[in-house]
């Protein structure tokens, strides 16, 4: 697993002394095990799987009493576990958020019960933010801004207008807004590129192949480029391009994130040009954070993955490697 690197913003550190002591199940009691409440978003992905398991043997027995909920991409099922999770006073909640926006009230109440929110891989748009003592999580916004450095590199030579459509990730959540937004940041600089169709795929495979071939249908063979906010969706635009009658990775080249194993395979094969990392082994520095924040010390508000991306001649030697 790539090394973490903890990155103090603007705000810096938070002091989260008394954070502990919520009264939940072993709460300050030495030797007792801490009751963590977390929420994950879904199972959308290959990515989420190796999320969700990531965290799991990280949150395990004997040292923590995991509480889990899946809230099938839906926020009403995850605000609906939050509440569950201050009922049960647990010692910390941690939660990977659907959608940006919409959580100040039941983050508030999480708050009043004194009970510390650790965010992970999403953040949250609310108006106080010590309502989370720190997020952990990748920077989606750099994400996009390298996926569209690696097209700018590879269309070197080529003459405009190149045509992009984007598949999105979920609307309303983090990283379809921040992939997007640093995406465009750096083609908006050179007028070749053009984004032509822009819709969400959900993150899901199926929602991504079907989009694709909506895509396809509308332009008639006027697509150069593909952007795809996850692997999955890439993965499932490949079979509908070649359902109809074209080469992925020759006829439309496609960039994409998460670098999940499937993507290096499809790069393997040929059909996918080139993947940015998004690690989803957070597990392990997600423990040390509730560690941390249960015992009332200092922890960064922010803590940033290192990630890299991978091209199509590098998949090979690679993809042994991959753990997700």
């Amino acid at each position: 697993m790539r090394k973490f690197v903890f990155g103090l913003l603007a705000l810096g550190a938070m002091a989260l002394a008394g954070c502990s002591g919520s009264g939940g199940e072993g709460a300050g009691s030495e030797g007792q095990p801490i009751t963590v409440g977390f929420s994950q978003v879904g199972a959308e992905s290959e990515w989420r799987t190796a999320n969700t398991r990531s965290v799991k043997e990280a949150l395990a027995a004997p040292e923590f009493r995991l509480r889990f909920s899946d809230a099938q991409q839906k926020q009403e099922n995850q605000i609906k576990a939050l509440r569950s999770f201050i009922a049960q006073r647990v010692d910390v909640i941690a939660f990977s958020p659907v959608v940006e926006s919409g959580w100040e009230t039941v983050l508030r109440e999480a708050k009043a019960a004194g009970i510390p929110v650790v965010l992970t891989d999403r953040a949250v748009d609310v108006s106080d933010d010590s309502l989370y003592a720190t997020f952990i999580g990748s920077d989606f916004v750099e994400e996009g801004r390298r996926a569209a450095r690696w097209l700018i590199g590879d269309s070197e030579g080529k003459a405009g207008p190149i045509r992009i459509v984007e598949l999105q990730g979920t609307v309303g959540s983090a990283p379809a807004n921040d992939r997007m937004r640093g995406f465009k940041e750096v083609i908006e600089g050179d007028s070749r590129f053009q984004i032509v169709r822009s819709q969400s795929g959900d993150f899901t495979r199926a929602r991504g192949k079907e989009v694709m071939e909506a895509f396809l249908k509308a332009e008639a063979g006027r697509i150069d480029v593909l952007f795809a906010h996850n692997d999955d969706m890439a993965i499932g635009a490949i079979q509908a391009i070649e359902e109809a009658g074209l080469k992925p990775g020759s006829d439309i080249r496609i960039v994409s994130i998460d670098g999940v194993r499937g993507a290096f395979e499809a790069m393997k094969a040929g059909k996918l040009n080139a993947t940015v990392e998004c690690n989803p082994l957070l597990g392990e520095q997600l423990a040390q954070l509730i560690r941390d924040v249960h015992a009332g010390r200092e922890v960064p508000k922010r803590v940033v993955v290192e990630e890299g991306v991978y091209t199509m001649d590098q998949a090979a030697a690679e993809l042994p490697n991959r753990k997700y």
